[in-house]
């Protein structure tokens, strides 16, 4: 369905106290620095940099300007949009569109519905955040707003883990960025059809240490193997490399375990694949899992050694992350927990992100391809065998 949304006011959310002179200056982490600079579209006192602002990329001016903060109403039912979601329509419940972050690091739009609902837009700046810090900041901001006495403090010195350069060699941080030709899907797989791939790409070679695939590696064995089924070109373009990306946590790899991490903690590792792979367990899941066991070059050495073949084609990067286990589900802001989350479409393709269900038994893929590629992957037969027929999930 088409949402009509009004925005009623426009403000700036600041501290309730401002930041102590010593912490004027946050130094982004290296990880931080060569992170590109979008929003991410999933208390200021306690994540005091989000109220700054980045300069140059290598730090947050921590001047408290504050968080803009709208508040827009939809014109129609929240049961009408959870009946039939647009994902297309997603951006709307958000104050900026995701390439527009220039120096900001956070904004919100709260929207209301005629019914009462809500649906509250949380953007970050990738500069200065991961996932996982994304949802520390939701979470703890939902249980200051309830009054709640467990309130989780964040973690934020990354660059005393990770030493920031203080000259960055030159690459364009908008490399892969796509925007408007890149397409949004998502589809819904119930508890027995992620068994079903599990078991379709687990290893009859019982020597091997869990030969059964965990939920992610199936998943992104089984995407993969049908997106090069449904779009390989390999034919046209012998020289075409296709490599898989995938983000390793760091939080939990580093000599003392953090806790609460502020930041981006997350290193991509890389390997190439087959275009044609044969034995799904041998040619994907094992490559992957010796990518995240060894030390990673990260997305900056892969994006700067690799531009040139990026840009004319011959590479192919797929990036695969995953929100499982993520408190995704937690946020309450004293109205109950959240019926649905959800993403807009993003500004790269060949993404493909898991998350749990709200039940916790069957996972969501949500794909973002080309338009041309997510035509064919949509119509592909193996991949509709698999689709959940529950109401509103399938593409």
């Amino acid at each position: 369905m088409t949402i009509e949304i009004e925005v009623l006011s426009k403000d700036s959310i600041k501290p309730s106290s401002p930041s102590p002179d010593h912490l004027r200056h946050y130094q982004l982490s290296f990880i931080d620095q060569v992170s590109p600079q979008f929003f991410m579209p999933w208390a200021l006192t306690h994540f005091y940099p989000l109220a700054g602002r980045v300069k140059d990329g290598l730090y947050v001016e921590c001047n408290d300007n504050g968080v803009p903060y709208v508040e827009a109403v939809a014109k129609c039912e929240l049961s009408g949009f959870l009946e039939n979601p647009n994902l297309s329509e997603h951006n709307k419940f958000l104050p900026y569109q995701l390439a527009d972050v220039n120096d900001l690091l956070t904004a919100v739009q709260v929207t209301s519905f005629n019914c009462g609902g809500i649906v509250i837009g949380l953007e970050i700046s990738h500069k200065v955040a991961d996932a996982s810090s994304f949802f520390l900041l939701l979470n703890s901001w939902a249980a200051t707003a309830r009054g709640g006495s467990n309130i989780l403090s964040p973690w934020i010195d990354a660059a005393t883990i990770f030493p920031p350069a203080t000259h960055l060699p030159a690459f364009n941080p908008h490399m892969g960025m796509s925007k408007n030709k890149t397409v949004l899907k998502r589809i819904v797989l119930d508890a027995s059809a992620v068994a079903t791939i599990r078991a379709k790409y687990s290893s009859s070679n019982k020597d091997i240490e869990y030969p059964r695939p965990r939920r992610v590696e199936a998943l992104s064995s089984f995407i993969y193997s049908r997106f090069i089924a449904d779009t390989d070109q390999t034919e046209a373009n012998p020289n075409k490399v296709y490599t898989i990306i995938l983000a390793v946590d760091l939080c939990s790899r580093v000599a003392s375990p953090l806790q609460n991490c502020f930041g981006n903690l997350i290193q991509p590792t890389n390997f190439a694949v087959s275009s044609n792979p044969e034995d799904g367990f041998s040619s994907i899941v094992l490559p992957m899992r010796v990518a995240i066991k060894k030390d990673s070059d990260g997305r900056f050495n892969y994006r700067t050694q690799n531009a040139e073949k990026l840009n004319r084609g011959e590479v192919v990067p797929m990036v695969f992350t995953s929100l499982r286990r993520f408190p995704i589900y937690e946020a309450d802001f004293g109205w109950g927990k959240s019926v649905w989350v959800g993403s807009p479409k993003m500004l790269y393709h060949n993404i493909f992100t898991f998350i749990d269900t709200k039940s916790g038994d069957g996972v969501e893929a949500w794909i973002y391809l080309k338009e041309e590629d997510m035509v064919k992957f949509e119509m592909d037969k193996e991949v509709l065998t698999y689709v959940s027929l529950a109401k509103n999930s399938v593409f």
